[in-house]
């Protein structure tokens, strides 16, 4: 038999090379269904392992005190000491907060947050006690007072509490001027920190 010549039930190599092709075309799309079967089943994963938030909030009212202070020249004991002037604005906050668990929540305090060139600057809530104290001090600011939120106050499962609070920052009216964000931290023992940004423009008083 020549060397030449084929065996005719043998098949050629364009018949082996397209049975291959074949075989790989459906390796490919069984390969990409896996795939796809594996990444939606992920996603379920980990969309049914995700807890709803324990609670929930809104900012509606902000209120911005520019005050020009100078200290008294006087320490506690009544020395003297330097006096310190410089400017300061108070934050008068009302918020509302939602406990959206079936246990109860423990608030431990609200810090307000300004954005501004250098960074973000923090303040914690004043106590209930020195907010009271604030306006006796400053008859003027009486239209700014509310009812205050208590820190330390548990909000019973599916209850709401609200209430007013305020911050201060040592700025200057530019400086509070050139904010570029504010919003407000809650912290609740035992619980993620709710982040909470106004909606409405800060009111100027």
């Amino acid at each position: 038999m020549s060397l030449l010549r084929q065996d005719p039930s043998a098949p050629d190599d364009a018949a082996r090379g397209e049975e291959f092709t074949k075989g790989s075309g459906h390796r490919v799309v069984a390969t990409a269904i896996a795939a796809v079967v594996v990444t939606i089943s992920i996603a379920v994963y980990v969309i049914a392992g995700q807890k709803p938030p324990a609670a929930t909030g809104d900012v509606t009212r902000v209120v911005a005190h520019m005050m020009h202070r100078e200290t008294t020249g006087l320490d506690a004991s009544g020395a003297p000491m330097p006096k310190e002037v410089f400017d300061q604005v108070l934050v008068f906050t009302h918020v509302k907060l939602h406990n959206e668990s079936k246990i109860p929540l423990f608030l431990r305090q609200i810090m307000a947050n300004v954005t501004l060139d250098d960074g973000i600057h923090t303040s914690y809530s004043a106590p209930p006690g020195d907010y009271e104290r604030l306006f006796k001090a400053y008859p003027e600011l009486a239209s700014l007072h509310g009812t205050s939120l208590g820190i330390d106050q548990t909000i019973p499962a599916g209850q709401t509490a609200d209430g007013d609070f305020v911050v201060s920052f040592r700025l200057t009216q530019e400086q509070w001027n050139a904010r570029k964000g504010l919003d407000y931290s809650v912290s609740f023992r035992y619980q993620p920190d709710l982040k909470l940004t106004p909606v409405q423009p800060v009111i100027s008083q």
